[in-house]
């Protein structure tokens, strides 16, 4: 029996766009729509008579265009695609927080939505108060949520804090009471965001045990994560969104594969104009590739040595560059990071630790022959200017190959190689008697 029954649903936005007299493009934010309209207006005082030399485009967004899905009773379903893909509006749309454009809903039951931080928490009440406000909000009576309020305050572990205003709680304190309370106050429906990334692995660990308990006990739950260690321990169906379309929806391990293998990079090269390159601060990113044999591919081999070469503008002099690749396997596990600095390799190349002049510049990482198992495999990117720095620029899953298998590993008798790596080691043998 289905208890969520989703058809043609569409959600749209309007985004305005600026145009200046250069034909460049920007978002406006309210401090700028402001003063262009407050600069509009001085203009027109002082020069009736003028042309306007701005206008400003409307651009329709899709987020969700015609998803149809039914989703049965005690179906625990993992929601996975790019950022910016639709997972989050879905989610919004279902939890009552926005309205489709187009489109029919169909719930049955209870609703209980951990969409972000803090989500439906009053910043001024305490987390004791903010309890029986959620509780209030699902539908329940005081004696119910009573009945479960010491079991919601033990897994938040927030005893301490209760009678604090929830304001002054930190992230983590804010995600582990709303989970709880999500989690505890028995709904037919769990609807949960990629919230938990705020925990820590302990937390997390617990979240994932009791949303299983959760399901079992015949709830729903809808889960978006880019974990995708998490998807599969928790999903047995998993949905794959992509550009506000449904790609895919069935078993949770044939969903993962079907995202995985689809890349922005099919070639095992991206690359950005300079107008819209991704960049901040002095530095805009021109493109990425995957070479082997001195030749650009998306499938290299076991027995091949891969390099992962990122190019770049850099404006500004005297900068110090410091880079790193997280490499990470199928179910998104961060199978090891490579950075360029001195701290961590007797390997480090020329322009370390040096100031940058202007210009055009290229840092590969060279990854040495038989290290991968087979299977898809992605890169995100870490670039900053100083070891003193936030990261400047992280971009996830900014580039992904698939490592195909030889031969010479006779996988005909010994089968799938189990582990995130498979590289050749030494062996020695030696008769003692």
């Amino acid at each position: 029996m289905a208890i969520i029954k989703i058809e043609n649903l569409s959600k749209k936005y309007i985004i305005g766009h600026d145009k200046a007299a250069t034909g460049s493009y920007k978002y406006k934010s309210l401090r700028d729509s402001l003063a262009h309209t407050a600069r509009g207006i001085g203009q027109r005082l002082l020069h009736p008579l003028s042309p306007n030399t701005e206008t400003t485009d409307i651009e329709e967004f899709w987020a969700l265009k015609d998803i149809n899905l039914e989703i049965e009773q005690g179906d625990k379903v993992g929601i996975i695609g790019r950022n910016g893909a639709g997972k989050s509006t879905l989610l919004k749309i279902l939890s009552r927080i926005t309205e489709p454009t187009s489109g029919k809903i169909t719930m049955k039951g209870r609703v209980a939505s951990l969409l972000e931080v803090g989500t439906g928490f009053h910043p001024e009440l305490t987390g004791r108060e903010n309890i029986y406000l959620n509780g209030a909000v699902l539908g329940m009576t005081r004696k119910e949520i009573k009945k479960k309020f010491d079991e919601i305050v033990d897994f938040a572990g927030v005893e301490k804090f209760l009678d604090t205003p929830v304001k002054r709680y930190s992230s983590g304190m804010y995600v582990r009471l709303a989970f709880a309370v999500a989690a505890h106050l028995d709904p037919e429906i769990l609807l949960i965001d990629e919230v938990l990334a705020v925990g820590d692995a302990e937390f997390q660990k617990k979240c994932l045990g009791k949303m299983d308990e959760v399901s079992k006990q015949g709830r729903t739950i809808l889960f978006v994560s880019h974990n995708m260690e998490a998807i599969k321990t928790l999903c047995s169906k998993s949905v794959h969104i992509n550009s506000g379309l449904i790609l895919k929806y069935g078993n949770t391990n044939d969903v993962i594969k079907s995202y995985l293998s689809k890349s922005d990079s099919s070639n095992g090269k991206v690359e950005w104009q300079i107008a819209t390159a991704p960049g901040v601060n002095g530095i805009k990113l021109k493109s990425m590739e995957v070479i082997t044999n001195g030749k650009t591919t998306p499938a290299p081999q076991v027995n091949q040595e891969i390099e992962l070469k990122l190019t770049y503008w850099n404006f500004e002099n005297e900068a110090r560059r410091l880079v790193s690749f997280h490499l990470k396997n199928s179910l998104n596990q961060i199978i090891f990071t490579s950075a360029n600095m001195k701290s961590t390799s007797t390997n480090y190349d020329f322009w370390v630790d040096k100031p940058y002049p202007r210009g055009i510049f290229s840092t590969s990482c060279i990854i040495p022959k038989d290290i991968f198992n087979p299977g898809q495999h992605s890169v995100d990117l870490y670039l900053n200017r100083t070891m003193a720095n936030d990261s400047e620029i992280i971009l996830k899953d900014i580039i992904s190959f698939e490592v195909k298998d030889t031969s010479e590993w006779r996988t005909d008798y010994l089968g799938e190689w189990m582990g995130a790596v498979r590289p050749k080691l030494f062996w020695i043998t030696k008769q003692l008697e």
